[in-house]
């Protein structure tokens, strides 16, 4: 196995190297890492073999992949489009075929999209099952060590090492659950997206293990604590799926408080030279306070109870990635947007993290020759389940997504 050495400018200590967080002002105000972090110790030790260093978002705090210091890894998929972030070197040396496969973080996404963008398999384990140790904190409620794969059978076999449990027979879930409004929201034909899974699972395992739900309204019903965003901070914007939103609002508020705890006083100390998107950002955490904070943790507690009661312990939950393409470079929705980035980004990716269950995005090939994708979602603990059933299926899906590419190019 061929993996990039993550050091100088992602969050990974690496011995005698400076972890550099994305900014050069970090790497000028920290000493070079006195131990590597034991995730990367741990695939040294099974035979991988460290290669290169790979780029992300200033302080892992963005979803562009952008980065104006290092310069922005190119998307292999859409050399036009943003690579996603944060962790964007890392899926770009993956697509590209550079490595076999690559380490991210995901807090708020940032192992999903950039998977996603470029057209790649990325997966976010199950909060705390990996040791985060040696790796930069964001929001310690949120961060997980997630990895990227342009296979299933290596994205099941690096999960293995880090998950540490022996390779295992696939188990057949007891249920597919199809989260019909989110996939409303996906700004592609249903027959790429939604159709391909459905179609898969339907002649891998049969429609008897297909069912759909709502997700907005089973949040509405199951998590009262979610009203206080709704009223006080979502209720007067046009959103198609308000639970959603709200429900990325308060990760987006505890992320925010947390970051501010974790590097407010390096903020304030160095006055680091951010670009301005990203100085915006960070200067908005800091002004977060504890405001609203033990509403966040009532939601993160409930959401994850109504969730373990939708998903029973071979269920899997099916749901979009994002919503649509990689966006273009420097494009004025990123920038200036906030709408575009709670509907594109936070609403689906908010489920898993507000949860801390596992997922994994699927490529499903290309649509208008810009990658597509879908994921799944499973209970905490059961990310060698979601994986095997993953390599189990994905022969199927790909002859499913050659039909589709047929169907829209007749």
């Amino acid at each position: 196995m061929v993996s990039p050495l993550l050091s100088k400018i992602c969050k990974f200590d690496v011995d005698g190297y400076v972890t550099g967080f994305g900014n050069p002002d970090w790497v000028r105000t920290h000493s070079a890492a006195t131990s590597t972090a034991p995730v990367i110790t741990a695939l040294l030790r099974a035979g991988a073999t460290c290669v290169g260093k790979t780029v992300l978002d200033e302080m892992a705090y963005g979803v562009s992949g952008e980065n104006k210091y290092y310069g922005t890894p190119t998307n292999p998929c859409a050399p036009d489009r943003v690579p996603g972030g944060s962790s964007s070197g890392s899926a770009v040396v993956v697509g590209a075929g550079i490595v076999d496969f690559s380490l991210g973080t995901d807090t708020g996404g940032s192992v999903r999209i950039p998977a996603s963008y470029c057209g790649i398999f990325g997966f976010r384990p199950s909060h705390g099952v990996i040791e985060t140790t040696g790796v930069i904190p964001m929001a310690q409620s949120f961060d997980t060590v997630g990895w990227f794969a342009r296979d299933p059978v290596l994205l099941n076999r690096v999960g293995c090492i880090l998950l540490q449990v022996p390779p295992m027979d696939p188990v057949r879930p007891s249920h597919v659950i199809i989260a019909e409004d989110c996939f409303n929201l996906v700004n592609l034909p249903s027959n790429r997206v939604a159709g391909v899974l459905v179609n898969s699972v339907n002649k891998l395992l049969g429609g008897d293990v297909l069912k759909n739900v709502r997700l907005d309204e089973y949040i509405v019903n199951n998590v009262p604590s979610l009203k206080h965003f709704q009223y006080n901070h979502i209720g007067n914007q046009d959103y198609d799926t308000e639970c959603l939103v709200s429900l990325s609002y308060s990760m987006r508020l505890l992320v925010r408080y947390e970051l501010k705890n974790n590097h407010g006083e390096w903020v304030r100390t160095v006055n680091p030279d951010f670009e301005p998107r990203m100085s915006e950002r960070v200067q908005g955490a800091l002004r977060t306070t504890e405001k609203d904070i033990e509403h966040c943790h009532s939601v993160k507690t409930e959401f994850r109870d109504a969730l373990n009661a939708l998903l029973g312990d071979r269920d899997i939950l099916a749901i979009p990635t994002v919503t649509g393409p990689p966006p273009k470079l420097q494009s004025e929705a990123l920038a200036s947007s906030k709408s575009f980035r709670d509907r594109s980004y936070f609403s689906f990716l908010s489920i898993a993290a507000l949860s801390g269950f596992c997922q994994v995005s699927i490529p499903l090939g290309t649509h208008n020759d810009l990658p597509v994708s879908v994921s799944l979602v499973a209970k905490h603990g059961c990310d060698g389940f979601l994986l095997n059933f993953v390599e189990s299926l994905y022969e199927t899906i790909q002859e499913q997504v050659e039909i589709a590419e047929q169907l829209s190019s007749s």
